[in-house]
C-alpha cells in the first residue's frame, strides 16, 4: 500500500435518543445558528419540533429547500443569510445532499469571493463556519467527511470538491430517524453507499488484504440487509445497520494506503448535471457499465469481488468469466430492490451524449484504476441506454 496519514476529527454521536444530545454539543459555538434543512419530512416525523426544543434560546435562522442536488443558488442564499444574522453555527439535519450544502455555505460565508471559486478549486477554503448534522437518511457519508457536491444548473456542471476546514463538528446518527426514508430513497441510500466502498475498491496498490475484507465485509452485510429492510422499511434494527455502514463506507477508513477510482462518480454527476436525476439511480446503471468495460484491467480483481461478496462458484472459469458473474450478481442486486437499470428509465436518450462526455473532462482523462478518456466515456453511455 502507499504512505498515508488518516485524520478524521468528527465526533460520531451513533445510537437511540441521541438527538438529545444537540443541545450540550451546540453549546461550545455560540448563540445564532443557522437551521439547514430540506423538503417536508423533517417537519412531518416530528424532527423538527424536538430539534427546536433542543434549541431553545438560541437565535435560529432557517434554510429550508436544500434540493436533492444541492444548488449553488441556495449555497449563496444560505452564506447571505449567515453574513445578516452573525450566524456563529450551522446545524444541517437531513441527508447528504442538506450537509453537503451546509458544508459550501460554511465555506462561502467566511469568503468574500464567488462561492463557485472553491468549488472549482479556483480559490482555496481559507474558513468555514462550524457545523454539525443530524442525520436523518444513510447513504453518502457526508456526515463524517469533508467532501461536498454542488451543481451549478445554470452552466449544467456538478462538481465534488473539499476541504479540511468542512469536517462536521459532531454527527447525530439516530438510525429510528431514518425510518420514515420513502421506499425509492432507501434504494438510492443503499446504492450510493455501496458505490463508494466499490469506487474504493478497485485500485492498483498491493497489500491491502485488511482494506479488502473490511470493503468485501461491508457489501456482503447490506446485500444480506438490503432486501431485508425493503421488506420492512421502518425496521429499527435493519436502518441501524445500514446506517453504520453508511458511514464507514466513506468517511475514510476503507480508503487508508491507496486512492480509490471515482471514475463512474464522475460520470453521474455528468448526467445529473444535465438531467437532475437522484444520484444513486444514476449510480446504478453506470457501475455496472463502467465494471464491463474495465474489467479487463485487472480481472483477478472483478473475481474476487465476485467470490468474496457474491459467492460466485469460480470452479472451471476464467478470472473474467467469473468477474462478469458478478457483475451480473451486483446489477441483479440492486434490480431486486428497485433500482433503475438503463439511463432510459429517466427518458434519457443519446441526443447529449457528447455533451455529457465533456463534463466529465473537466481536469483531462480521469480514474486511478484506469483512465478513462472520452471515447471511453461514451461508451459508458452508450451501453447504459
Amino acid at each position: 500500500m502507499n504512505e498515508f496519514v488518516y485524520w478524521n476529527p468528527v465526533k460520531w454521536i451513533f445510537g437511540k435518543d441521541t438527538v438529545n444530545q444537540l443541545r450540550s454539543n451546540v453549546a461550545f459555538y455560540g448563540e445564532n445558528i443557522l437551521l439547514v434543512y430540506g423538503g417536508g419530512s423533517m417537519k412531518k416525523s416530528g424532527l423538527y419540533d424536538i430539534v427546536l426544543k433542543e434549541l431553545q434560546g438560541f437565535n435560529i435562522t432557517e434554510l429550508s429547500g436544500v434540493e436533492p442536488n444541492p444548488r449553488l443558488t441556495t449555497v449563496k442564499r444560505g452564506a447571505e443569510l449567515c453574513r445578516e444574522n452573525n450566524v456563529e453555527f450551522i446545524l444541517a439535519v437531513g441527508g447528504g445532499s442538506v450537509i453537503d450544502c451546509a458544508k459550501a455555505v460554511a465555506a462561502a460565508a467566511k469568503f468574500d469571493g464567488e462561492p463557485w471559486d472553491l468549488v472549482t478549486r479556483k480559490a482555496p477554503v481559507e474558513d468555514a463556519i462550524p457545523f454539525g448534522t443530524i442525520l436523518t437518511l444513510a447513504a453518502t457519508a457526508s456526515e463524517m467527511n469533508s467532501g461536498s457536491v454542488i451543481t451549478n444548473w445554470e452552466t449544467n456542471e456538478k462538481l465534488g470538491w473539499g476541504s479540511p476546514h468542512v469536517f462536521p463538528k459532531f454527527s447525530i446518527c439516530d438510525p429510528f430517524w431514518t425510518t420514515t426514508v420513502p421506499r425509492d430513497q432507501t434504494t438510492y441510500g443503499i446504492v450510493d453507499m455501496m458505490t463508494h466502498m466499490l469506487e474504493q475498491y478497485f485500485h492498483n496498490a498491493d497489500q491491502t488484504d485488511v482494506q479488502d475484507r473490511m470493503i468485501e465485509g461491508t457489501l456482503k452485510t447490506i446485500v444480506e440487509i438490503g432486501p431485508k429492510l425493503m421488506s420492512d422499511l421502518q425496521n429499527e434494527k435493519l436502518r441501524e445497520t445500514i446506517m453504520f455502514a453508511g458511514t464507514i463506507g466513506l468517511n475514510g477508513m476503507l480508503q487508508m494506503g491507496y486512492k480509490g477510482d471515482w471514475a463512474t462518480h464522475n460520470i453521474e454527476h455528468a448526467v445529473s448535471a444535465i438531467y437532475d436525476i437522484p444520484h444513486g439511480g444514476g449510480l446504478a446503471i453506470l457501475f455496472p457499465n463502467w465494471m464491463e468495460h474495465t474489467i479487463d484491467v485487472k480481472p483477478e480483481r472483478f473475481k474476487q469481488l465476485s467470490v468474496r461478496v457474491f459467492e460466485i462458484d469460480p470452479e472451471g472459469k476464467t478470472d473474467k468469466e467469473a468477474g462478469m458473474e458478478g457483475i451480473k450478481a451486483l446489477r441483479d442486486f440492486w434490480t431486486s430492490i428497485e433500482a433503475p437499470v438503463r439511463l432510459s428509465d429517466y427518458d434519457i436518450d443519446d441526443s447529449r451524449i457528447d455533451e455529457m462526455a465533456e463534463k466529465t473532462l473537466f481536469n483531462g482523462p480521469f480514474g486511478h484504476f484506469t483512465n478513462l478518456d472520452r471515447d471511453d466515456v461514451k461508451a459508458i453511455l452508450r451501453a447504459s441506454l
